[in-house]
This record gives structure tokens, sequence and C-alpha cells, in this order.
């Protein structure tokens, strides 16, 4: 990774992965030039101020250029920034970036590792043998030890599915300081009910200030297979600019449930 100084900055700055690198690293320092055109924000605001669902390592390691991130971390980072800070239209970020990273997944790797040599082989294999046993047995020892897992709050045949944006599709048009109603609506595509649930504000960022909400709103129960619709109310902010708030599903004592399952969003334009 190239580095330079910035005035007014102590020690070295890094500046990106090279352009010639190949594919990998081409990616990588779009990311990084995206952050750049954002205002540079460190990976900690990303996350915790703009509501970017990946770690901070996941991000910063997006934009060194050693390996391609996943589509997900890299639309995690993209989304914050050109559609949350820049204000780009999500659909188009997406469809943008999806190509760009779908071209770096796919293009041709720089040079094949080489084959080992053939007295090496057999040795390898009974290697790679030993470690897969020794993964086997790891993986029966998890399976017996703990069937449901270490978090009490995520009950075994527990699963959500997003159906859609009942209404105020992200992007919408509100006007300042305006009162609205935002619903989405979901299926309980697992084998546990939901009793006694809530979405609950897990995050959110804006431009020149947040959208006011409640801290939580009820999930109606709701039965494996059945559909539910969940509202909040939602104040915009008195000025135009933007906002974006994430939600979670929790119970009713706040401990956060399907804690895998990525966080519900609405993302508005204030006019």
């Amino acid at each position: 990774m190239d580095v330079e100084r910035r005035p007014g900055r102590r020690g070295r700055v890094a500046r990106g992965p090279a352009e010639d690198s190949g594919p990998v690293a081409e990616f990588a320092r779009r990311l990084w030039e995206l952050k750049r055109a954002a205002g540079d924000p460190s990976y900690d605001r990303m996350r915790d101020e703009y509501g970017a669902l990946a770690s901070k390592s996941a991000l910063s390691a997006a934009a060194r250029g050693e390996r391609l991130p996943s589509w997900e971390t890299s639309w995690e980072f993209v989304r914050v920034l050109a559609a949350g800070v820049l204000g780009g239209d999500e659909d188009e970020v997406r469809h943008e970036w999806r190509a760009e990273w779908e071209r770096a997944r796919d293009a041709p790797a720089a040079g094949a590792a080489p084959e080992p040599a053939p007295e090496r082989t057999r040795r390898t294999a009974f290697v790679l043998a030993g470690a897969v046993a020794l993964v086997l047995v790891a993986a029966l020892v998890f399976v017996f030890a703990a069937p449901f897992g270490t978090d009490p709050s995520a009950p075994a045949g527990d699963a959500s599915e997003f159906v859609s944006d009942v209404t105020v599709p992200d992007g919408s048009e509100v006007a300042a300081g305006s009162t609205f109603v935002k619903t989405w609506e979901f299926r309980n595509a697992g084998t546990v009910g939901w009793v006694g649930r809530y979405l609950v504000r897990a995050g959110s960022f804006g431009d020149p200030g947040e959208c006011g909400t409640p801290e939580r709103v009820p999930v109606p129960q709701t039965a494996p297979g059945e559909h539910v619709r969940v509202s909040v109310e939602v104040r915009a902010p008195d000025r135009p600019g933007h906002c974006q708030v994430y939600w979670k599903m929790a119970d009713e004592q706040g401990h956060i449930l399907l804690p895998n399952t990525r966080a519900v969003f609405f993302s508005v334009r204030v006019l």
C-alpha cells in the first residue's frame, strides 16, 4: 500500500492500493477513494455513527486490497458512504458497485499457485486428511455439547424473512419537519412463534440531523409461516438532508434476537 504525507498530520497516511496491482486492488482502491470523497471517516465512525453492519476489521481489510471482501462487507462499506453520506440513489449505487465487485471476483487470477513436488504429494495429503479429521471431531463436539448455540436469546428454529417495504420505500422524499409512518412486512420463516417481540432502534445517522422515532415498536404476535406488518411513526429533521435508521428484533427485556440477521432500515431524503 502506498503512503503520503498530509499537511497538519503527523506520520504517514495510507494512500490506498496501487492501481496496477490487479482487479482486487483496483476494487479496494475505489473503496478507498470513496472513503476519501465522503470525508475520510474512521471505521469506528462508519460503524457507530453511520450504521455500517460490518466489523471495523472487515471494513479496514476491504480497502487494503489484499483479498476481495465479501459482497455483504463491500455493500456495507459503500452503502453508508455513497448512499448515506454522499446522497447517491441506493438502487443505482448498489447496481454500480455490484458490477464492480463481480468484475473483480470473476477476473482471472494473476498467477496459479505451483503444484506441489511429487515427493511431497503423499505427505501433503496426509496432513490435509489429519486436519479434516480434527475439524470433524471439533464439529461433533460442538454439535453435541451445544446443540442450541451459546446465545440464549436465539432459540433454535427462529428465523425472519423480509418481504417488502409497504410504505415509504427507501429513497423516498419527505418534507422537513413532517411526520410519516414507515411500515415493513415480514414473514416468520422459522418454527418459533413470535410473542412479546419488538423492533428496537439499533443505529442511525443523518444530515443535518437524525429522524425522530420511538426507541421500540411492538411486533404483533405471529405464528410460524404467517406474515406480519410492523409500523413506526417517524419525524423528519427540520432542515433538508437525509436520514437512515436501523432496527433489530428483540424480546421484552431488550435482548436482541436473530443476532446474525441483517438489520432492517428505512432511508429517506428530506426536502
